[in-house]
């Protein structure tokens, strides 16, 4: 059994595409880029790498072949930011619900924390989920998550719709 965590998600929403201030590109050569039918470990490595300090076990949780369902789905897609050459951060936008879209994960590789680029990649998040036309565009955080996450969406045009208090388990 992996330690428990108390902690309190809320629920984001945004019900019309954001008039998005400009906000500063990554320092240095980057690029955003769709993974395309990432292999499975490429992805868990991500999730790994950027949820480790945060309680990320949902997707922990899920068999190679559940895990695959998903990501390779046509109507989830994965963009990584890579700063450098090598992977600054990633998020996943979920179409399968339309007209409501999420925003199922997004964050930073730990040695870009800090960095400034949270906004530049959460404003691309937002751009390329209402290019796809929703009515609806959702995320969540929760008291485990980077304290600069709430108040960042918040900036950035989600309004909170609901809070639930949950108890996660860690997956080794």
């Amino acid at each position: 059994m992996g330690k428990k965590h108390k902690t309190v998600v809320t629920h984001l929403e945004m019900l019309s595409e954001p008039r998005l201030p400009p906000c500063p590109r990554p320092l240095g050569k980057y690029a955003l880029m769709r993974a395309e039918n990432p292999p499975v470990h490429f992805y868990r490595y991500l999730y790994d790498s950027v949820g480790r300090d945060y309680v990320w076990v949902n997707r922990k949780r899920l068999s190679n072949e559940a895990l695959s369902d998903i990501i390779h789905h046509p109507e989830v897609a994965i963009y990584v930011l890579y700063c450098g050459g090598v992977p600054a951060g990633y998020f996943e936008l979920d179409f399968r619900s339309m007209p409501r879209a999420e925003i199922s994960f997004l964050g930073l590789m730990p040695e870009h924390i800090g960095s400034g680029i949270g906004s530049f990649i959460l404003r691309e998040a937002i751009l390329t989920a209402w290019a796809h036309g929703p009515e609806r565009l959702i995320i969540q955080t929760c008291t485990l998550d980077h304290p600069r996450a709430l108040p960042l969406y918040q900036r950035m045009g989600f309004t909170p719709y609901a809070q639930e208090e949950v108890e996660l388990e860690e997956v080794d």
